[in-house]
């Protein structure tokens, strides 16, 4: 069999708040939909470039929204979306975190195997 220095953990997190109904949570789809917003300036260009459906991006980034309770994207109609401030920095805490995670797993993962 193969090694398990060729393996590595893979942890997906998930922002969700508590006791809310709802399989919409800001996780790395999400995640990766805002980052394009914050670095293309609008919703539209970062679905693209996942090659999603705007009204794809638009129905998830909505269902996001409401079952977080919070606004993440400001639209501006023709003019684009930006991440609003809340949006901003749900945005950073989730990739620090992600960060964080995905290293400490990784360095766990091979304490246990090795």
């Amino acid at each position: 069999m193969g090694s398990f220095r060729a393996l590595e953990a893979n942890v997906k997190i998930s922002i969700v708040r508590p006791g809310v109904d709802s399989n919409s949570a800001f996780g790395p789809g999400v995640a990766r939909l805002c980052k394009g917003v914050r670095e293309k300036g609008s919703l539209y260009a970062a679905a693209r470039e996942m090659g999603m459906a705007y009204s794809k991006a638009w129905r998830i980034m909505k269902d996001t929204e409401a079952a977080l309770g919070m606004q993440l994207l400001d639209r501006d109609g023709a003019h684009g979306s930006s991440l609003t401030k809340d949006g901003d920095k749900l945005l950073d805490a989730y990739l620090e975190l992600e960060a964080s995670v995905a290293k400490e797993a990784e360095e766990r993962f091979h304490d246990i195997v090795d």
